[in-house]
């Protein structure tokens, strides 16, 4: 018996002693001492100052530069827009003290993954698939993903060119169902790009698109560019996030990185500003409506002044003109214009009188018969309060008394008088109006679920609601009401149901993003009678700001019945439509770049 004792015990050292060999063996790989490497006398000499153009910016390998003095030059030719990133820095005070006016220490941790101990995962992607990027439409919606995610956007025709590049690698996720990209992450291999002699690689620019409803894509995107590089022979993949990004370094430590002692150095401009400077007092305070505004006016060098963070109040200030603002309300918006707004039987009089296509609507009573005709004269229904926003008391599609009753006497809760008007069949389509011109175009698409075959379509709905909130800052939930039983029982199922792997049940008709819909761009796409009909509501209203609801059969037809018009319309999420600077551009028109490019041009 002692003797079995005595050989585990040598086996438990033994593996010990392996651990530990195998750590300081990293860790001496890990100094902060350069690296030093034998090199053949035959093999040429590898590139020196190298930077790679990644299209928002070149990433800057500071091993291969000779001097501090050599990689801070480097850092000074930074263009217009861009965020340059000097990557590999492992003695940055002695970097920065060459610039100290001109460069900031990046606040984020650098992360390893040993290639050679990572176990790719047997789960597969479901609901989407992961391929390289291969074409332009591609490129165009890996930048309305990084718009959506405020990071620098990219040159599609610069994606397109480097599409067959050997050192960078364009991986993005592909919707099974409707083909949308839904998530990107960008590799690149630093053998082929200056023959490293570690035979590294890193990851950059991974991102996943707010309005995607698919589980683990961000962690598959990670490991196909992980099981990638490690086909191609690399060592180890790195990979920069920045240090309060507790739910990125969570999911990289669970693939098992580790932090390395090495740094990021970047050059202070409008872009990298929030990072090297303290933002306003309470500014984390502000919702994305207001953030997205109070952004670009930072950009252009317009005053912010924080009035009440919590409600989306701040003031701004430029050439001696302020303009207080309640996200995209302003004082630029009338009185008499935001009543019109907030009751929707009056909106309904203003816009018909302007010739917009109104549904019939009558007020409800408590009158079951009145209740029944209009029923029966349309078949199905829409409730909701005479006054409110953000879906809240709106039941769609009611097709029985009993459910009409029953969406009223919700609906009251919200506001004493209730509407019931006739259900149009199509979608969801909501027009930003600036300046009496359409800025962006979105169909909003009720919030649904996808069946993975184990989960209940609660958990599935409390999955999907966490990630819309992690999205949208909180913005977006989907609320398990009365209307989402409803909605479920009409589709034959109910919370406790458990959905075959791949089928989708909607789980609210209504498709407000607050109430966990989604937002889908179609600009490009909206036919001009319904740019027509919007900017003819906000004349009729008089309203310089808002946000004007169809019902269409599509977006590319004409047909149409008007909903309503909100006179503080969020700005977020229509990415890659420039509503915030439009906004701007209403309250300041001297504040643009056109105007900054005419004043400072020289004169004839």
């Amino acid at each position: 018996m002692a003797k079995k004792q005595d050989v585990a015990l040598r086996a438990s050292r033994g593996r010990s002693d392996k651990a530990l060999g195998y750590r300081l063996k990293r860790l001496r790989s890990e100094t902060m001492k350069p690296t030093k490497t034998h090199q053949d006398a035959d093999a040429p000499e590898p590139p020196s100052s190298v930077s790679l153009d990644l299209g928002w910016g070149r990433l800057l390998f500071a091993q291969t530069f000779s001097t501090n003095e050599a990689l801070a030059d480097a850092l000074r030719g930074e263009g217009p827009a861009r965020r340059d990133i000097a990557f590999y820095i492992r003695d940055p005070h002695v970097l920065l003290s060459m610039a100290p006016q001109e460069l900031f220490l990046d606040p984020s941790h650098t992360y390893r993954l040993d290639l050679a101990t990572y176990r790719p995962s047997r789960r597969q992607p479901r609901g989407f698939f992961i391929r390289r990027l291969t074409s332009e439409a591609d490129a165009d919606a890996v930048n309305a993903i990084y718009q959506s995610r405020g990071m620098v956007t990219v040159r599609p025709d610069f994606f397109w060119a480097r599409r067959d590049s050997r050192a960078v690698t364009y991986f993005v996720a592909e919707d099974d169902q409707t083909g949308d990209i839904l998530g990107t992450v960008t590799g690149v291999d630093h053998r082929r790009a200056f023959q490293d002699p570690e035979n590294g690689s890193s990851m950059w620019c991974l991102a996943v698109d707010p309005q995607c409803r698919h589980a683990g894509l961000g962690e598959m995107l990670v490991r196909r560019l992980a099981e990638h590089f490690a086909a191609r022979g690399a060592s180890f993949m790195d990979l920069s996030v920045m240090h309060d990004n507790e739910q990125a370094i969570a999911l990289y430590e669970k693939l098992g990185f580790h932090r390395v002692p090495v740094f990021s150095v970047k050059r202070k401009n409008p872009i990298n500003e929030k990072l090297f400077t303290h933002p306003p007092a309470d500014f984390d305070k502000l919702n994305p409506y207001a953030r997205l505004i109070v952004d670009e006016a930072h950009r252009r060098g317009v005053a912010v002044d924080l009035t009440d963070a919590e409600g989306g109040f701040f003031r701004l200030s430029f050439g001696g003109r302020s303009i207080h603002c309640r996200e995209s309300l302003s004082e630029l918006t009338s009185a008499v214009a935001m009543s019109i707004c907030d009751d929707k039987a009056v909106t309904r009089r203003t816009v018909e009188r302007a010739g917009l296509v109104v549904p019939e609507q009558i007020e409800a009573v408590e009158d079951p018969e009145a209740l029944r005709a209009f029923l029966a004269r349309h078949g199905r229904v829409v409730v909701k309060p005479a006054r409110g926003e953000q879906g809240r008391g709106v039941a769609v599609g009611l097709e029985t008394l009993g459910e009409v009753e029953e969406a009223i006497r919700t609906a009251r809760e919200v506001s004493d008088r209730v509407l019931v008007e006739a259900c149009f069949e199509g979608e969801d389509l909501r027009l930003v109006v600036i300046d009496f011109r359409l800025v962006a175009a979105a169909v909003r698409r009720a919030p649904r679920v996808v069946g993975d075959g184990r989960s209940s379509i609660e958990d599935l709905i409390a999955k999907q609601s966490r990630r819309r909130a992690a999205a949208t800052g909180g913005e977006s939930r989907i609320p398990v009401d009365a209307e989402t039983r409803r909605c479920l029982s009409a589709a034959g199922h109910t919370l406790a149901s458990i959905l075959p792997e791949g089928e989708e049940v909607v789980v609210r008709k209504t498709a407000n993003l607050h109430t966990g819909g989604s937002i889908h761009d179609v600009t490009e796409q909206v036919h001009p009678d319904l740019v027509a009909a919007a900017c003819a509501a906000a004349r009729a209203i008089d309203i310089p700001v808002v946000g004007i609801d169809l019902m269409v059969k599509s977006p590319s037809l004409p047909d149409y019945v008007f909903i309503e018009a909100n006179e503080r319309p969020g700005l977020a999420n229509h990415e890659p439509q420039p509503t915030a600077e439009r906004f701007v551009d209403l309250l300041f028109p001297r504040s643009g770049v056109k105007s900054a490019e005419r004043a400072l041009a020289p004169r004839t």
